[in-house]
């Protein structure tokens, strides 16, 4: 039988849980409370977005959760969106699919968990993607433009003391499936050629 105070004490956590999900991805290393909070109210949070048009996405064996909308169906035009889509500039849509290669490519190779790559080294990846400039300065400065961007995003973070360095996190996996990938060569071939036509331009 429950009382006042163990119903008060798991709505509380209940708000914890749906009110870190609502300000972004909830991740298992750096949201230690929240993430145990969610996993113990798994189906009230379920629950409780579900009135707002959103469903809950958790990944355990990748120690992240995210909310997402709903797919349409009948009802689908009466809820207004609350997770708004963002529309993504080429580059930076760019440096998610090579973020996402590289990341697959270091599942296949390594057996550490966390892929760590140096701010020069995510330069690099870019450059060969980038309309060519003779101002190197502004080149590098519009590519840390969209490294900071991606960071916003939530797919990379910076490591702490270390602002040079940065983990890709884990959930771009969610973002970038796996077909996304495999059509990848396809992608990078329209994306280069695109490059061509504005470079012509």
């Amino acid at each position: 039988m429950s009382t006042p105070e163990t119903a008060d004490r798991a709505g509380s956590e209940l708000s914890v849980a749906v009110v870190n999900l609502m300000k972004g991805p909830v991740y298992r290393d750096t949201h230690e409370r929240p993430w145990a909070l969610l996993l113990a109210h798994r189906s009230e949070v379920a629950d409780f977005v579900a009135v707002l048009g959103l469903q809950v996405h958790v990944d355990e064996a990748e120690g992240y959760a995210y909310l997402r909308s709903r797919p349409g169906g009948e009802d689908a035009e009466d809820i207004p969106r609350l997770v708004a889509r963002r529309p993504l500039s080429f580059q930076v849509s760019m440096l998610l699919a090579l973020l996402r290669k590289r990341l697959a490519e270091f599942d296949a190779s390594s057996s550490d968990t966390r892929l760590v790559l140096s701010r020069d080294q995510i330069v690099e990846m870019l450059r060969l993607y980038v309309p060519e400039s003779t101002n190197e300065a502004r080149l590098v400065d519009n590519i840390e433009t969209n490294i900071n961007r991606v960071v916003e995003m939530g797919f990379l973070r910076r490591l702490r003391g270390q602002d040079d360095l940065y983990e890709v996190r884990r959930i771009i996996k969610a973002y970038v499936d796996g077909q996304w990938l495999s059509e990848f060569d396809t992608r990078l071939e329209e994306y280069v050629a695109e490059l061509d036509r504005d470079g012509a331009g």
